[in-house]
């Protein structure tokens, strides 16, 4: 699961140009604008990112200036809340929260009936659960009213890369290694498996009954069960007219996979077999933008990249995903993981989101 609220260290400050009140600070690769002389170089702080979804309470009241709260499905409740989005402050990029330690003062957390305020707070611990907060999800639309069969299945995991301003470590680590960089599509993921002769459709969260939703009417079209092998599981985008505004502008619905997870042996298969396997399906991936990258980068240099035109159509692209030719593990903001990352385009955060 992704970490949104985490214990950091600030690593440096820089003033922002022509501003008298504010400066900037960098949490790992991260900048965000905050006020002059509010916090200081070396201090520990609750780093919120970006898509954090924050409960309405006090502390965070005052990041409804200007904007409306939002609504989201947190374990079948509907709850009311703030998402964090990335901001433009005096022409400087502002990605994320910075609040003090002091927010944790009293907190409980759910398993743990003790007052925490020396819960050992240390440099990365996470503490979403502790403030409440949860990574935003848009909507789900009025058509999936009713439509769920269960959650998602605990045979295929989901998918969430890492952004790479919080693994750049990973950089100097992997440093001279073969990638593929594919491209980021914004649009509706989808999971398609067959597991136990069962045949299965889900979205992001659940898994859905047999209907004419898109994810279903898709898995038809391409006749996905009959062609999906037994204990192999498919992942992949839907973009292009009445999903998430089609800010691709594609002319009716697509399906593009970025993802093949071997059930039985429990892996993702490595580009070649992935590249193969999606082929005899007669399926699309994903646009591979280079199969052949050499690792030699830095954080800015990835996010650079980033930026640009979708390969698909001639409108700005969301980002790039990052993953070696042969699947690896490793320790990745904390948790060990599939060796894979993500570079957002940060015009793209600010022009689409």
């Amino acid at each position: 699961m992704r970490k949104l609220a985490t214990i950091q260290k600030i690593e440096e400050m820089q003033p922002v140009e022509n501003a008298n009140q504010i400066e900037k600070c960098r949490i790992k690769d991260w900048w965000i604008v905050i006020l002059k002389n509010q916090f200081k170089v070396n201090e520990n702080v609750v780093y919120f990112e970006i898509d954090s979804f924050l409960p309405i309470t006090p502390e965070f009241e005052f990041l409804l200036k200007g904007s409306s709260p939002k609504k989201m499905i947190i374990d079948t409740v509907e709850r009311t809340g703030i998402r964090l989005k990335t901001k433009k402050i005096r022409g400087q990029l502002s990605q994320g929260l910075i609040m003090p330690l002091s927010i944790l003062e009293g907190k409980k957390y759910s398993k743990d009936t003790r007052e925490n305020p020396d819960y050992n707070f240390f440099a990365g611990k996470d503490v979403s659960e502790l403030l409440g907060v949860y990574k935003y999800e848009p909507p789900l639309p009025a058509s999936l009213s009713g439509e769920f069969k269960g959650g998602f299945p605990p045979f295929v995991p989901k998918t969430d890369e890492e952004r790479i301003q919080n693994c750049g470590d990973l950089l100097e680590k992997h440093k001279g290694e073969l990638f593929y960089v594919s491209e980021k599509i914004d649009g509706t993921s989808v999971t398609y498996y067959k597991h136990n002769n069962e045949f299965g459709v889900c979205q992001r969260n659940w898994e859905l009954k047999e209907t004419t939703v898109i994810y279903w009417k898709l898995a038809m079209e391409f006749d996905i069960r009959n062609k999906l092998a037994e204990g192999f599981s498919i992942q992949g985008e839907i973009a292009g007219e009445g999903v998430q505004g089609n800010p691709l502008k594609l002319k009716g619905q697509h399906l593009f996979i970025y993802n093949v997870w071997d059930i039985k042996n429990n892996k993702y298969l490595d580009y070649k077999d992935f590249i193969c396997f999606v082929a005899a399906m007669g399926l699309k991936t994903v646009p591979i933008i280079n199969d052949n990258f050499v690792l030699m980068h830095t954080v800015d240099s990835l996010l650079a990249m980033a930026e640009g035109n979708s390969a698909i159509s001639s409108n700005p692209r969301e980002g790039l995903i990052f993953r070696p030719l042969s699947e690896q593990r490793d320790y990745i903001n904390g948790a060990i993981s599939r060796l894979s990352f993500k570079a957002i385009s940060n015009s793209y955060l600010i022009n689409y989101e």
